[in-house]
């Protein structure tokens, strides 16, 4: 997953989220019996930080980071200071600038699936509780 979602490989980002979801399933389809949802969700957060890493990068320019931040519904004030900020990439995908921007959502649109919906898709059975105790009926 490293890999695929390095900043420095030259791939679209149709073809990064075709690359995460194939990993991706094996992974979970291979580890599906074991109870991972607190793990799976810190490992989805991360994927979708370097995702928003990935897109900021590929924006490269500021005026090109201002005119999509302002596409994603950002005021123009704010859109131009963090176009133009002397931050680092990493830090400004952990930023609430882009973090309201690029929601789930949107990268649900593009074709990304969390790591914690497949893992619901592919073991309900451990959704369920592990044992219920029975109902008295008082008489």
């Amino acid at each position: 997953m490293k890999a695929i979602t390095r900043k420095t490989a030259p791939l679209p980002l149709a073809e990064r989220i075709t690359r995460l979801k194939t990993v991706q399933r094996g992974w979970l389809n291979y580890f599906r019996l074991a109870s991972m949802t607190g793990k799976l969700r810190d490992v989805d957060g991360w994927v979708r930080n370097r995702l928003r890493y990935c897109i900021w990068k590929d924006w490269k320019k500021p005026e090109r980071k201002r005119k999509n931040l302002i596409r994603l519904g950002v005021d123009q004030h704010h859109a131009y200071a963090w176009s133009r900020t002397r931050k680092g990439g990493w830090a400004i995908a952990q930023s609430p600038i882009l973090s309201t921007t690029i929601t789930l959502s949107r990268l649900a649109k593009r074709g990304y699936e969390a790591l914690l919906d497949h893992y619901r898709k592919v073991a309900p059975h451990l959704n369920e509780p592990l044992y219920t105790r029975p109902v008295r009926t008082v008489v």
